[in-house]
């Protein structure tokens, strides 16, 4: 079997394909904001959303709706990890529902639905929140929204941002199919669905026959050149900030790719790392490279069966850097080099393993292309430097293991990660990951066997992209 970190869209199969999302990288200022010409529906909408977090433990803007300081509309990650629906009116909460549950998972997505209509008669009834197609029922703070009152989201003249709040807390994480309905209260099954064969996943589905009222809209950031065009049909068009075309990403609700483990690493309180572009990004040793040390990274997604691939770019180099996979997750003081299942290809052209090395290949260093290629069919992992497999190698090879094959034994927990680390406390390193979605350009653009990932040098036969639907096809 192999191991997808738990959350939706587990599956390889879906209905429903979502091809884009879109990456916000919070350390950018990245949004997009959209200021209607006329008003719409303030007392009846709805909003739905796919997102998957990159970061916790700080306040990130879904949306945010602004007439004025004393009326406005914020819906938003609390730096506890709550969701929080809020309005203001006239300076003063008109409602306020902050969950119980927390949203700390960053390696899998969630679906977000907010129903709005406060002409109802029932207090409880005026908002209605479902997540991944469940509403919730249980919250810390449940203040209703009083009858008849705006949430300022379809506003003439009042720009409403997608991401931020208008200059602060902006979102760290992908967004994807993103809809705004004005005029009507809908639920969750208007946007999903249970998939038939596993009933516990829910999936998106085709919105194009919504009704989406005057302001509302649709992101597909399907077209790069236009990240925040309108697809409903309304041409509800959306100004974007600080986001380009590299920020077009295929990880998404129906694929679901490994991204960097922002909750599962090891690093001593002096290397102070930063973890950008949707956690495909690593700087270790913010500041001077005295203050730097040991540390080791792992992926969301793991496996124990299979062939996969992924690519690693060092862009920023000063110490011995290793690139691999792993077997166990970080803990306190899980210094990788001391881990018996860790195989790893180092800066010095050494292989690594249990704090022992040898000599392999070449040396790298910043921007050149380390490609990884883990067979555990037979058991072994190979290592390229830009396109060219050390030691001629041959991962097309089976069980032979032509060249320097590194033999690969069982992970002590199970699953073997994609692992990053290095063996030098002097160390300032900046690592950029690509599990088929880049967070660089990539000039060449080669797909696995199952036309999933975009990749800088061709995937050898047999192995794929780390990400769902190879999952369900591998695992």
């Amino acid at each position: 079997m192999s191991l997808l970190i738990p959350g939706t869209n587990s599956i390889k199969d879906t209905s429903y394909d979502v091809a884009n999302s879109l990456r916000f990288n919070g350390g950018s200022s990245d949004d997009l904001v959209r200021t209607p010409s006329s008003s719409g529906n303030n007392n009846k909408n709805t909003i739905s959303v796919w997102l998957k977090r990159s970061r916790v433990d700080e306040e990130d803007f879904i949306i945010y709706g602004l007439t004025s300081s004393a009326n406005r509309c914020k819906i938003t990650f609390k730096s506890d990890n709550k969701l929080q629906i809020n309005t203001i009116v006239s300076s003063s909460n008109n409602l306020v529902y902050e969950t119980n549950r927390l949203f700390r998972d960053v390696g899998s997505w969630y679906h977000i639905v907010i129903a709005f209509d406060s002409t109802l008669g029932t207090a409880g009834d005026r908002v209605r929140l479902y997540i991944n197609g469940t509403e919730e029922t249980s919250f810390a703070t449940e203040t209703h929204m009083g009858q008849n009152t705006s949430n300022f989201l379809s506003t003439s003249g009042t720009p409403v941002y997608i991401g931020s709040q208008a200059s602060g807390n902006y979102f760290d994480g992908y967004m994807a199919e993103f809809v705004f309905i004005d005029g009507q209260q809908l639920d969750a099954t208007s946007f999903g669905e249970f998939n038939s064969d596993s009933p516990t996943i829910w999936q998106p589905k085709d919105v194009s026959g919504l009704t989406f009222g005057t302001n509302g809209f649709h992101l597909d950031f399907e077209n790069a050149s236009s990240l925040g065009a309108d697809v409903s049909g309304n041409s509800n068009n959306f100004t974007v900030n600080n986001l380009t075309s590299i920020d077009q990403s295929i990880d998404t609700c129906t694929n679901n790719f490994a991204t960097v483990n922002a909750l599962q690493a090891w690093y001593p309180t002096s290397t102070d790392p930063v973890l950008t572009e949707g956690n495909l990004k690593i700087r270790t040793g913010k500041g001077s490279s005295s203050s730097a040390g040991y540390f080791y990274y792992v992926s969301t997604i793991g496996f124990n069966t299979g062939k996969w691939y992924f690519e690693v770019k060092p862009t920023e180099s000063t110490g011995n850097l290793l690139i691999g996979i792993v077997g166990k997750q970080p803990t306190t003081n899980a210094k990788f080099a001391e881990q018996a299942d860790g195989y790893m290809y180092g800066k010095n052209g050494n292989k690594r393993n249990n704090n022992v090395q040898s000599s392999y290949g070449a040396t790298y260093d910043s921007n050149d292309i380390i490609g990884v290629a883990v067979d555990l069919d037979n058991n072994k992992i190979y290592f390229s430097k830009n396109g060219t497999f050390q030691d001629s190698g041959d991962p097309t090879s089976g069980s032979t293991g032509t060249g320097s094959a590194y033999n690969v034994g069982t992970p002590s927990e199970g699953f073997y990660f994609t692992c990053v680390a290095s063996t030098d406390y002097a160390e300032q390193s900046t690592f950029e990951f690509n599990y088929g979605s880049a967070p660089f350009s990539i000039s060449s653009g080669n797909a696995d066997d199952n036309g999933f990932g975009s990749f800088e040098y061709d995937v050898p036969a047999g192995y794929l992209a780390i990400c769902t639907k190879n999952l369900g096809e591998s695992g």
